[in-house]
């Protein structure tokens, strides 16, 4: 016999899936911790899509963060530690800054570990190294509950929007029966292979990310000492082939859209710290399989650099472009 929800069912009768969306059970619950840049807005949208049929809990270290949810959110419960969130909870969602914050949560003392019971399913969505999503994995199924690793990608934005993309490594068995909660907070989910993989994609794709940020914004830097006005740059850039993310989507010069962290002196968005630690695991990662990365390596020295540099640690990291030089350049028009 085992848990769901208000009532106690044999465990034959049930599968794990099966305990998300089946009509017969009457209220389940879901737990989210972690409610930071990324964490809250998405466990606002898991909120806002699932209240009529989930009852929510969620933890956080910082009380200003709870109980601002609670606050905006009356029919949540905010819980005093994550072992309270696995032990009333049918899935819990986690999102937290690093691999440290993930093995604390579910390892530490008062952790998921010791609150989960058999069947819960926990999905976390931090940005980890992919030997600690495993390693964290193997723990959550001693427990005979299940683990998915299921980092986003997309930013700030894409988790106010519900738009992130989320990818997924976990036994393939389970993951049909989480993706619809995915889909709540984000318009693309992939299943990548076993637990780990949906880490491994993660890092690929921030190496990616932070390569062509600091691609990006050495070439406005060039352009505009060379007379070029970023607009025109830009427009041309975008019909070409130097078009990326960067350029047509998360601008990296103030001015060029008015709804990212640029045009808001690059506060709030992704910051230099974190994409410093996620080319570190790339970096980390490249080495333990004798993968060459020079340029996310390079990328890695930049925006180490950059974080601590006065003035820099806490911004959004398109501040590369500020950081090279090409904010004042703009100011003085190409002299």
């Amino acid at each position: 016999m085992f848990h769901i929800g208000y009532i106690r069912v044999p465990r034959s009768t049930w599968s794990v899936g099966r305990r998300f969306y089946s009509s017969e059970i009457q209220k389940k619950t879901i737990g989210f911790i972690g409610l930071g840049q990324m964490g809250y807005p998405m466990a606002q949208n898991l909120h806002k899509a699932t209240k009529s049929t989930h009852r929510f809990i969620i933890y956080d270290n910082n009380a200003g963060a709870t109980t601002k949810f609670t606050s905006s959110n009356s029919d949540t419960k905010a819980v005093s530690t994550p072992r309270d969130v696995a032990a009333e909870s049918d899935i819990v969602f986690t999102m937290l800054p690093a691999s440290a914050h993930v093995r604390a949560v579910y390892e530490g003392s008062d952790g998921v570990l010791e609150g989960v019971t058999p069947g819960v399913v926990c999905v976390d969505c931090s940005t980890i190294d992919v030997r600690t999503a495993r390693d964290v994995a193997k723990n959550v199924e001693a427990k005979q509950a299940v683990m998915l690793d299921a980092p986003v990608s997309g930013g700030t934005p894409a988790a106010q929007n519900g738009t992130l993309t989320f990818m997924v490594g976990a036994p393939q068995s389970q993951f049909e029966g989480v993706k619809e909660f995915l889909q709540k907070m984000g318009k693309n989910v992939f299943y990548c292979g076993e637990n780990g993989t949906g880490q491994a994609a993660k890092i690929c794709n921030n190496m990616m990310l932070g390569i062509c940020m600091v691609g990006a914004s050495e070439t406005f830097n060039l352009g505009l000492r060379l007379g070029l006005e970023p607009e025109l740059l830009n427009k041309i850039l975008n019909t070409s082939s130097g078009r990326s993310w960067s350029t047509d989507t998360y601008h990296l010069v103030p001015g060029l859209n008015p709804n990212v962290p640029a045009s808001k002196d690059y506060e709030g968005g992704f910051g230099v710290s974190l994409m410093a630690k996620d080319l570190g695991l790339a970096v980390s990662a490249a080495t333990e399989v004798k993968s060459s990365v020079m340029l996310g390596s390079a990328a890695e020295q930049m925006y180490k650099i950059i974080a601590g540099t006065e003035g820099y640690e806490k911004k959004d990291f398109s501040v590369v472009f500020r950081w090279l030089g090409g904010e004042k350049i703009g100011k003085g028009k190409g002299k």
